[in-house]
């Protein structure tokens, strides 16, 4: 039987997947579609006067070197006066297609000036894009030419005004210090009698532009002839073809900003910096621009302009800026050429150069307007300025001396005579009027030399002056800082040179000070004091002081390094080279030339907690950084002490011998010392002990072994009085200095033997101490051994102990007993030593007391060596 299945339903979906591929696809059509026409490009017409060099389809649009656009199509506008061409620029040019937006086409080009669109020669013919601002535009006028500032340019743009062009074109250098730093971009007529000129600053070289900079032009050669000879300049090659403009600034100015404006001068010599005014003259039959203006024999100005007026001729006229001080309210210009007489020709050269304009100084405030005259103004009516000058003796100054300034005469001297004290030579001298305002209460006078010689490193320079110099002399003013004008009569000085005059006023600024020295030497008048290796003042004068035996010395310092005179300066000597040698190297100074030759002194500083001296001249750096101490010292003549042997305590170093010097006696030496700083108080009391310490060789050994290299030394010993002194006396023997924990006694002999100081003192084969000293006792019957145990053995020691003498070899020998010998150890047997034993233990009641004192014996009795109590260390 068939069994029926029953049906499924099934539910029919309302959205099938496959419905999302139209979706998708009709939202990506709509974005390409989007994207295609948003950079399909833009559209722009630009009008060029011709189609030469652009092609459809070649001719790309460029800015700076990045292709934006192309030529699409070129047609023939409706006026026949040119052609349109239509770009299709890139469609992110958008923001830059404004009114403003210039369009030029870029082809190679060479000229004088240079070459341009030199990547063209390569790349073909393109066109260049200019961005601008405004509305957004879509036709352009093409440019002629490329802008004068090429996109991406940063510098500085200024304009410059001149009467002609000459040989300057768009393209010209600009250069300074011959170093092309700019260019002309573009020119036009202002007015109708002066050029415009705008010119480019590349901005490396744009700080160069001052506010009062000066240019010049420099196209062609410039030819300058007189009788001296033939003179040709020229700034380069190309400013010889192309032309161009050079220019100077000074230091002191602002930097010009954009669009400052200036002139141009025809040569340099017209833009010299100075003070500008006006010349009027009825005609100018012997002045034009160029003409010099001449004070004295010296240029000092020239004509730079002319220019026709209703009444006549007006120059403008410059003063160099070094004589612009001479320029007054009263000076005077008149116009000289030579003169011919029957007595000759006077300024002959003038028959060739031409006439000059010269030129009287006088007084008051300089005006903007003068007056050329043709012959020279009548000055007999002015007042000179009388003067007296005071000096020490006659530098070769004679009656008719000129008086100069700046090299100029502006007097002379009038007569030259001893004064009434007969101590120094007076000079009567008179100021021309026109100089008068030059000479101040405090200005002074000084010689000149006919003939200067100064040698130093850089080599030697020589001078040399006129003919009247060599036979009359002449003197020269020297401004001083006063604004007050001499009156007449008044009195100044003529020093002999400047450096003299600077002596003198820098000791009228300076303070002084007194310093004292057991040596002179080295040191006068003159000598520098230093600091740092500079200079801050001299030495005044050095006297011998027979109350003190030491040296005077009176310094002067200057005002400004006053303040390093304080608590903590200290003065010392300098040596001409000082050479400190060591196991690290070898430092060697020298001092400067000046203080080398004629000695000085430096002053230093202590660190500010130290006190230092103003009063004492150290004779080295080191003695003076150590606050040392001065000490005197005799010795025997026989030691062998030097300079810069040391003085020590315990082997530490507390001073320095200065120097050694054989007294007249030729028995003794003194010995000149010092002590460093604060060690001085220790070993200055009146009970102090100083004694030499030499090397001892013994069979023993050595004592002071590093003696043998260095040589002897001085060694101290401190005192415990209170009284103070600087002079001592000096011992031969080397003091023994105690120890607080010895334990200190006296043994007593008939004979020293070979007992000395060093001798060790021996318990049980042990040393445990050593005579330090000896004596004859005041009896002269025996002789005390000073002796000592250290701090450790003293317990072995006591009133029980006995002592005898271990040197050498002893033979005891017997007529039936034989012969019997006792020895020590090598060593007290070469260098001799003392034996002790003690019979009880040390207790309070046999413990040595001061003073103690045993008997040496010469040999040890037997029933010691049966003593051998237990002795306890007291710590």
């Amino acid at each position: 039987m068939t069994q029926i299945e029953t049906p499924k339903v099934v539910k029919k979906k309302l959205f099938s997947p496959i419905w999302l591929l139209p979706l998708v696809a009709i939202a990506l059509g709509s974005w390409l579609g989007i994207k295609s026409i948003r950079e399909a490009g833009i559209e722009v017409r630009i009008h060029f006067p011709s189609a030469t060099g652009i092609d459809v389809g070649k001719t790309l649009v460029r800015y700076q070197g990045l292709t934006v656009g192309k030529v699409v199509d070129i047609s023939i506008d409706d006026d026949l006066q040119g052609v349109n061409v239509d770009l299709k620029m890139d469609y992110r040019a958008d923001p830059f297609l404004n009114e403003q937006t210039k369009f030029w086409l870029v082809t190679p080009k060479a000229s004088i000036t240079g070459v341009e669109g030199l990547d063209a020669l390569f790349s073909g013919n393109y066109i260049a894009i200019q961005p601008g601002g405004g509305q957004s535009h879509s036709f352009f006028e093409a440019e002629t030419n490329a802008p004068a500032i090429m996109p991406g340019s940063d510098g500085l743009v200024i304009e410059l005004t001149a009467e002609t062009l000459g040989s300057l074109d768009v393209g010209s250098q600009i250069f300074y210090r011959q170093i092309p730093v700019g260019k002309i971009i573009s020119y036009h007529l202002k007015g109708s009698r002066q050029i415009l000129l705008s010119a480019f600053i590349n901005k490396q070289y744009a700080h160069l532009v001052k506010t009062d900079s000066q240019f010049w032009n420099v196209s062609g050669l410039h030819i300058n002839a007189s009788l001296s000879g033939i003179e040709i300049k020229s700034e380069s090659l190309s400013s010889i073809l192309a032309g161009g403009l050079s220019f100077s600034s000074s230091d002191e100015s602002q930097i010009a900003e954009n669009g400052h404006s200036y002139r141009v001068y025809d040569s340099q010599a017209l833009t010299q910096g100075g003070i500008e005014f006006s010349l009027t003259a009825s005609q100018s039959d012997a002045a034009s621009t160029g003409t010099p203006i001449v004070f004295r024999g010296i240029n000092i100005g020239r004509i730079t302009d002319t220019h026709l007026t209703d009444t006549g001729v007006q120059f403008t006229a410059k003063i160099d800026k070094d004589y612009a001080q001479l320029l007054s309210g009263t000076s005077h210009f008149w116009l000289e050429g030579a003169d011919i007489s029957l007595s000759g020709i006077k300024h002959a050269g003038r028959l060739l150069t031409g006439s000059v304009i010269n030129f009287s100084p006088g007084s008051g405030e300089p005006k903007q307007q003068y007056t050329l005259l043709n012959i020279a103004p009548d000055q007999d009516t002015q007042s000179k300025l009388l003067l007296s000058l005071i000096a020490d003796n006659n530098p070769g100054v004679g009656v008719g001396a000129e008086v100069r300034y700046k090299q100029l005469a502006i007097g002379k001297v009038n007569s030259v005579s001893l004064n009434q004290a007969l101590t120094g030579v007076e000079y009567q001298i008179e100021i021309w009027p026109e100089f008068t305002d030059l000479v101040n209460t405090d200005s002074y006078f000084i010689p000149e030399s006919a003939l200067s010689i100064q040698a130093s490193l850089e080599g030697i320079s020589v001078k040399t002056r006129d003919l009247s110099t060599l036979t009359k002399g002449a003197i020269s003013l020297i401004q001083g800082p006063s604004k007050t004008v001499a009156r007449n009569h008044a009195q100044l000085a003529l020093f002999l040179s400047t450096n003299a005059a600077d002596d003198y006023f820098d000791k009228l600024t300076q303070f002084t000070l007194s310093l004292t020295s057991p040596d002179g030497a080295g040191l006068s008048p003159g000598s520098p004091v230093y600091y740092q290796k500079m200079q801050i003042g001299q030495v005044n004068k050095v006297n011998w002081s027979s109350a003190n035996e030491n040296f005077d010395i009176s310094i002067s310092i200057r005002d400004q390094f006053k303040p390093l005179v304080k608590t903590n300066s200290v003065f010392w000597r300098n040596s001409a080279i000082t050479v400190n040698a060591a196991l690290s190297g070898i430092e060697i100074d020298v001092a400067p030339i000046q203080g080398a030759l004629k000695g000085s002194i430096t002053l230093g500083l202590l660190d500010d907690d130290d006190i230092g001296s103003q009063t004492y001249l150290y004779e080295s750096k080191s003695l003076a950084l150590a606050q040392a101490k001065p000490i005197s010292l005799t010795f025997p003549a026989d030691v062998k002490l030097a300079a810069k042997a040391p003085i020590r305590y315990l082997g530490h170093k507390v001073g320095a011998v200065e120097r050694v010097t054989l007294n007249k006696d030729l028995v003794s030496v003194s010995v000149d010392a010092y002590l460093y700083g604060d060690y001085a108080q220790h070993f200055t009391q009146e009970d102090a002990e100083y004694f030499l310490v030499d090397a001892q060789i013994s069979l023993a050994g050595i004592q002071a072994p590093e003696t043998l290299l260095s040589g002897p030394y001085i060694g101290v010993k401190p005192g415990v009085s209170s009284l103070k002194r600087t002079q001592f006396i000096g011992e031969v023997t080397p003091v023994v200095q105690a120890k607080r924990d010895w334990l200190q006694f006296t043994l007593e002999d008939s004979n020293l033997g070979s007992i000395k100081a060093g001798t060790p003192i021996i318990f049980r084969g042990i040393k445990i101490g050593a005579i330090h000293a000896y004596q004859l006792a005041d009896t002269g019957n025996s002789v005390q051994m000073f002796a000592h145990v250290d701090g450790k053995y003293r317990h072995l020691v006591n009133q029980t102990s006995k002592f005898w003498d271990l040197s050498g070899v002893k033979v005891d020998v017997g007529l039936f007993s034989g012969a019997k010998i006792e020895t020590g150890s090598l060593e007290t047997i070469l260098a001799g030593g003392i034996g002790v034993v003690t019979q009880q233990q040390t207790r309070t009641s046999n413990r040595l007391g001061s003073g103690a004192s045993f008997t040496l014996h010469q040999k040890l009795e037997s029933k010691w060596l049966t003593w051998a109590p237990v002795q306890v260390s007291q710590k």
